[in-house]
């Protein structure tokens, strides 16, 4: 039995569509983070010579970077398994997962990383289906 996983990611969701032998089905994972500007929108000191925002940029930066790197870790947990994945996305986020993957040591086979606009739900399942449908033509 054969399971292949397309994945459209952007740092605020990423969607799973899990093609199998049997059935397919798609879920959504909401990453929890706003984009970086926010974290970025402390109160600014009032006085001249001091720190523009409370906390350090450096600060903020591992934070968001923490954040993204537990979304990543659930959609790790959600791939296993699967004999060849597809990701594709907007942004830099298809790269950012397919390097935390590599770093991972993961036994899970990215066949692509392909760019793709914003799209809807369907759209995503769509060429998702029509990457594996064409692959599998070509290795018959």
């Amino acid at each position: 039995m054969t399971k292949q996983i397309g994945l459209w990611i952007d740092h605020k969701r990423a969607v799973i569509l899990t093609l199998s032998d049997k059935e397919e089905s798609m879920q959504e994972i909401q990453s929890g983070i706003d984009r970086h500007a926010s974290l970025r929108g402390a109160i600014r000191s009032r006085s001249p010579y001091s720190a523009q925002y409370p906390k350090g940029d450096d600060q903020l930066d591992k934070q968001y970077d923490g954040y993204l790197q537990k979304f990543y870790e659930k959609l790790f947990n959600l791939l296993r398994g699967a004999d060849a994945v597809l990701i594709i996305g907007p942004g830099e986020a298809k790269f950012e997962l397919k390097k935390y993957l590599e770093r991972q040591k993961s036994p899970i086979e990215i066949v692509a990383v392909e760019s793709a606009d914003k799209l809807t739900n369907r759209q995503i399942a769509a060429k998702i289906r029509l990457h594996f449908q064409e692959a599998g033509v070509r290795a018959n």
